[in-house]
């Protein structure tokens, strides 16, 4: 293929750009995948302390486009959910919420996880290797866009190199902070929620059983999410700790004898002695959600166009569903010989994502609003719900059912179809 000629270039090659390039040229498109820093970095152990559930639906996608092969020896499967309120003293509230992935299977059906936790770095380095495969994808990296120039006939991308790449459409996967949404004009909704996400992996005496857990303390939810035993043997849950930005700032500076003390009070002893396990993430926790996904030749994906709490976990699942949308609209357009960057096929895009988007991050802002306080008439309200909840077996299948994204419109990526 042209080297400077290409159906769509993606501008990001993390975890959603990676996908979409693939996804993109698995389906025959001419893509190239452009990124600042060398595609080999992002698999380094230190690049990316965190993980990632990948929901059921999101699983099928990956093994469809031939990816979840090389991961699944490193993925751990959610096979149980459990949701409770706790205090500033760690305790989880004997009303809670339980989440069994049987529930959401149909009749005769064998029970599937409700998703996966995979490391990023396990992720990426998968998907490196299948984009390196593929025929149809160019891999641009080290480089970074200076100038983009858009019409209603292509766009051109002029690359810090002095390379430029005539292109039919331009995908932004560069997170929320993309500066082609800001340049493009596209304003979003966005606001800080003064909460700081500490990231680490922890070990414990006795095995997890494939259940994660959310506990609901005052400064946000604290999260202990199932991982694969490491190289010893030893049991392992991803940490995805929430609290006031002040709070968790002078926890991080806090010597490692101290904060293993705050950190086991919050944890619990229900998986017996817990320790961290390596160093320490944090990520200030915001909210940015954009007025529209689409500009002339451009179209945002991922956290480009919505960037959530992480209170769900639902966050890298919602791109995966943009994606698969995505590259379905652009696939059948090119297949009736359409522009697969005019406005009247990114409309269709766009209208597909909208709604679902915007329920989670409705729903997740409400949810951390709702529970990181410790406000006790709305704590009892708050525990009465879950476990009003908890004993209607109707509702706790839909939720299940909407963990593992099988609710609404679905792609036929996600429901495990090749285009």
């Amino acid at each position: 293929m042209s080297s400077d000629r290409f159906d769509i270039a993606v501008v990001g090659a993390g975890l959603n750009g990676s996908v979409l390039a693939l996804a993109a040229g698995t389906a025959g498109l001419r893509t190239a995948l452009i990124d600042r820093v060398p595609l080999a970095s992002l698999t380094d152990a230190g690049f990316d302390g965190r993980t990632t559930a990948i929901a059921y639906t999101s699983q099928r996608l990956f093994a469809a486009l031939g990816v979840w092969d090389d991961v699944a020896g490193d993925a751990e499967p959610i096979r149980d959910i459990r949701i409770s309120d706790a205090g500033h003293d760690g305790r989880a509230s004997p009303l809670f919420l339980h989440f069994d992935h049987r529930e959401a299977a149909s009749d005769g059906e064998t029970p599937a996880p409700m998703g996966w936790i995979v490391e990023n770095r396990f992720l990426r380095a998968a998907l490196l290797r299948r984009l390196a495969a593929c025929s149809k994808v160019e891999l641009v990296a080290p480089d970074e866009v200076i100038e983009t120039v858009r019409d209603q006939n292509r766009a051109e991308l002029v690359l810090k190199s002095g390379r430029r790449l005539a292109t039919r459409l331009v995908a932004s996967a560069e997170g929320r902070l993309g500066a082609m949404r800001e340049e493009a004009g596209i304003g979003a909704r966005r606001w800080s929620y003064g909460q700081i996400a500490i990231v680490l992996v922890a070990r414990h005496d006795r095995p997890h059983r494939g259940v994660a857990q959310e506990k609901f303390l005052p400064g946000g939810p604290f999260a202990i999410l199932p991982m694969r035993d490491d190289e010893a043997g030893r049991h392992r849950s991803s940490i995805v700790w929430t609290e006031r930005a002040d709070v968790a700032r002078r926890l991080l500076e806090l010597d490692a004898p101290r904060f293993q003390a705050e950190f086991a009070r919050r944890f619990g002893d229900h998986l017996g002695a817990v320790a961290p396990a390596g160093p320490r993430w944090w990520y200030p926790l915001g909210l940015v959600h954009a007025d529209r996904y689409i500009d002339t030749r451009l179209v945002l994906v991922g956290d480009a166009a919505h960037g959530i709490h992480p209170i769900a976990g639902q966050g890298y699942n919602l791109g995966v569903r943009d994606i698969a949308a995505l590259v379905e609209v652009l696939v059948d357009s090119q297949r009736l010989g359409l522009d697969i960057g005019a406005a009247d096929t990114l409309e269709r895009y766009a209208q597909w994502r909208r709604a679902d988007n915007f329920a989670m991050v409705a729903a997740t802002d409400l949810l951390n609003r709702l529970f990181s306080n410790d406000i006790g008439p709305l704590r009892l309200l708050r525990d009465a719900g879950l476990a009003a909840v908890n004993r209607v077996p109707p509702l706790r299948r839909f939720f299940v059912r909407h963990a593992m994204g099988l609710v609404g419109d679905l792609p036929r990526l996600i429901r495990g179809e090749r285009l």
